[in-house]
């Protein structure tokens, strides 16, 4: 005898029924490239709710916007003094950039007394943000559409933008602007957004190397010097009026490479004693490391080109065709340099997440061995250990096997093609034979 639910489910199917492929277009959907586009839209959207909720519903937090303001007061006052530019926390710490663009804020926040004004703009910032991620990875078509899901879903990066209203919201902005622009091969407009970057925090110094490579590969030696006169050229016209009044304290305060960060503070190595921590063998250790390990990814990388000097386009003559490489791999280079960087880093802020949280499902997806259950789990431990406050012994240990474990991932992982035409990257091998 047939139930009555039976029944009803019957009824109901006949009336709305479910394609037997169903389930495949929405797997389709989700996976292929051709709907990458369609799935960032419907994402973003939703990063708006997201971002709309953090600043109506959740307290803002008080760090450092007040420091920035009673610094940013200084300049408005007419101070050119780089290193009388401080504030309740401290002096100014960072490249002019920084000055100029929190000045602005400063300006358009009734002099940063308007906190709610600053969230909403930190608010739109992280939209726009996350918009220009998604066209990066839109660009490389090399990693499905639900991977965007993940880039929407850190409670920290959007306390970091809309709670804590951060200068690393702005410089990494910049940088990935300029990142987009190196996908779409306009690599001198791109210099000067990276330089930009650079400008407002000099973290983004370690995207440096991987830029220099891509650079010399793109236009060999020659005329790699014209762009990396466009990144010198902006960092002079940032700091002119700085360097005018005191230029030795400028650049001694906008690029203090020794400075130490307070222990207390650090999100990883909290398992290493603070004596070892503070210790300069520890710092050049770590910088070792960093230095050791960035050089086996150049050796990988310039290895099917047959080494460094070979991969670099030392001449151009007119009968060559003109090298375009893929965005795919620019955006591997950039993205390992980075987390390499990172792994090695002396010490790692809560908002320095900020600094390559956008590309970890990227390097991830790039690591065909790591099952997908294992990647989303390293997003996941990744993600909680940035957000345990204070870092314990365990968050820290496991913040750097994970780092870890992306980077030995992404070394035994194979480098996607140099170049966007197939038919150029054999060209290349053809050359490379005839000499």
């Amino acid at each position: 005898m047939k139930t009555k639910s039976t029944t009803t489910a019957k009824s109901i199917s006949s009336i709305h029924p479910i394609p037997s492929d169903f389930v495949g277009r929405i797997k389709s959907f989700l996976i292929e490239q051709k709907y990458v586009g369609y799935v960032a839209a419907i994402l973003l959207l939703l990063e708006v709710v997201i971002n709309v909720l953090v600043v109506l519903k959740v307290p803002y937090t008080e760090i450092d916007w007040s420091t920035y303001m009673q610094q940013i007061e200084l300049y408005d006052n007419g101070e050119r003094d780089y290193t009388k530019l401080e504030g309740s926390t401290g002096p100014v710490v960072y490249p002019a950039g920084f000055i100029y663009v929190f000045a602005l804020l400063r300006s358009v926040t009734s002099n940063g007394t308007d906190i709610r004004r600053a969230q909403w703009i930190f608010a739109a910032l992280c939209v726009a943000f996350t918009a220009v991620v998604f066209a990066i990875y839109k660009r490389t078509r090399s990693v499905p559409g639900y991977v965007l899901l993940f880039l929407i879903l850190s409670k920290r990066i959007h306390s970091i933008f809309g709670l804590r209203l951060f200068n690393d919201c702005i410089s990494m902005f910049l940088f990935y602007v300029a990142l987009y622009l190196f996908t779409r091969h306009r690599w001198s407009i791109g210099c000067v957004f990276f330089s930009l970057a650079v400008g407002i925090k000099m973290n983004l110094l370690l995207f440096a190397p991987a830029l220099l490579l891509l650079l010399l590969q793109t236009y060999g030696v020659a005329k790699t010097v014209p762009r990396l006169a466009i990144c010198a050229i902006v960092q002079v016209l940032l700091g002119v009026p700085f360097l005018m009044r005191n230029p030795v304290g400028y650049v001694a305060r906008a690029f203090e490479f020794s400075r130490q960060f307070m222990y207390k503070w650090t999100v990883n190595w909290r398992f290493v004693p603070v004596d070892v921590f503070l210790s300069k063998p520890w710092a050049i250790a770590l910088l070792a490391c960093h230095l050791f390990v960035l050089s086996l990814f150049v050796w990988k990388w310039c290895r099917a080109q047959g080494g460094l000097l070979n991969s670099i386009r030392l001449s151009s003559p007119s009968s060559q065709p003109k090298r375009y490489l893929s965005p795919d791999y620019i955006v591997t280079l950039m993205f390992t340099a980075n987390i390499v960087g990172m792994t090695f880093s002396r010490s790692l802020h809560y908002q320095f997440y900020l600094w390559y949280f956008h590309s970890l499902a990227f390097l991830l997806w790039h690591c065909p061995m790591l099952p997908v259950p294992l990647r989303i789990t390293i997003l996941g431990a990744i993600e909680y250990c940035w957000n345990v406050y204070p870092s314990t012994d365990f968050s820290s240990i496991l913040l750097f096997i994970c780092n870890v474990l992306i980077v030995a991932s992404i070394m035994l992982a194979p480098t996607p093609p140099m170049l966007i035409n197939p038919a150029i990257n054999q060209q290349a091998k053809d050359n490379k034979k005839k000499q």
